[in-house]
C-alpha cells in the first residue's frame, strides 16, 4: 500500500509497511525524502533478500543490531526475538546473542579506564607533596 505522501515510487518502504516492520522512526526520513529513505530501506534489507543467510541467522543479528549499545531499540528486539522463537531458536542461542553483543559496551571501560588514570596520573604530578 503505497503511503499517501509519497511522491516517488517507494515500494520497498511499501512493502516494509504492509508486513508491519515499519519502524515509526523512519517516518521523519521518508516524509523529507521517501527517495532516499527507498534507497537506503533496499540497501539495508537486501542482505537479508538474497537468501545468503538462514533466516534464523538473519533474525539472530537482528536481535544484535537492535539490541546493542549504540541502538538500543526495543521494540526491534522484542519483534526478532519473537521470528526467531518462531524459527526454532532456543532460548540459550538468543542469551548467546545478547551476550555477545553485549560486549559492544566494554569499549566505555577500554577507552575511558586509561584516560582516567591518566588524568589520576596528571593531577597527582600537579599537586605539591606535603611531608
Amino acid at each position: 500500500m503505497p503511503h499517501p505522501k509519497a511522491s516517488v515510487a517507494t515500494p520497498m518502504c511499501d512493502s516494509v509497511r504492509e508486513i508491519g516492520e515499519w519502524n515509526p522512526n523512519w517516518e521523519p526520513s521518508y516524509e523529507l525524502d521517501p527517495a532516499w529513505t527507498e534507497k537506503f530501506m533496499v540497501m539495508g534489507l537486501s542482505p537479508m533478500l538474497k537468501g545468503v543467510l538462514d533466516p534464523k541467522t538473519i533474525e539472530f543479528i537482528a536481535i544484535a543490531v537492535d539490541a546493542s549499545c549504540t541502538h538500543m531499540y526495543g521494540p526491534g528486539v522484542r519483534r526478532h526475538i519473537r521470528k526467531a522463537l518462531d524459527l526454532g531458536a532456543t532460548k540459550e542461542e538468543i542469551t548467546a546473542v545478547l551476550q555477545i553483543t553485549s560486549v559492544l559496551g566494554i569499549h566505555t571501560m577500554s577507552l575511558g579506564a586509561p584516560i582516567l588514570l591518566e588524568e589520576i596520573a596528571a593531577t597527582e604530578a600537579a599537586v605539591p607533596a606535603t611531608t
